[in-house]
């Protein structure tokens, strides 16, 4: 009975679950990955993946890595498939591979205050803050960061 007090309290009270949608976050995640997401006392970093609520449009969340916060400028460089952080190139090696593919948002960019820059790790199959669509992310939206893969169970572990 304790127990199940316990993890009754961590889900409603520290934690939750998600699950991925679509192949915007390969090969990092993958569609159908249930996933435990951290939000008490969460603040977003860079590099964080993070869910984001968008029951306020009627949608499911989306499912994407923080790259920009509040005052960073991101520029994205298409000729050299390049995401710019405050004019310097960010390593990225868990993305599926450059970043040639722009929306409608023109660069660069500040992150205003109470806004994220998110974008997918497949760059190519991914709609993201480089699209007006999703844009700039209200930080009040963050759902928690993801922490942990669950299921499928032979890659379940903590997420990097």
């Amino acid at each position: 009975m304790a127990a199940l007090a316990c993890v009754t309290f961590i889900f409603l009270c520290l934690a939750r679950t998600a699950q991925v949608s679509g192949a915007s976050m390969r090969p990092t995640l993958s569609e159908g990955d249930r996933l435990l997401i951290w939000e008490l006392g969460y603040h977003p970093q860079h590099g964080d993946i993070v869910v984001i609520d968008r029951s306020h449009k009627g949608e499911l969340p989306i499912i994407k890595r923080v790259i920009g916060l509040p005052g960073d400028v991101i520029d994205i460089d298409l000729a050299r498939g390049m995401v710019l952080r405050n004019h310097e190139p960010i390593a990225e090696p868990y993305t599926q591979g450059p970043t040639y593919l722009s929306w409608d948002v023109d660069f660069p960019v500040t992150v205003p205050d109470g806004a994220l820059f998110v974008l997918g790790d497949n760059r190519s199959h991914s709609l993201d803050s480089r699209s007006s669509e999703i844009g700039m992310v209200d930080e009040q939206r963050l759902m928690g960061r993801a922490v942990f893969r669950l299921t499928p169970f032979y890659t379940a572990g903590w997420i990097e």
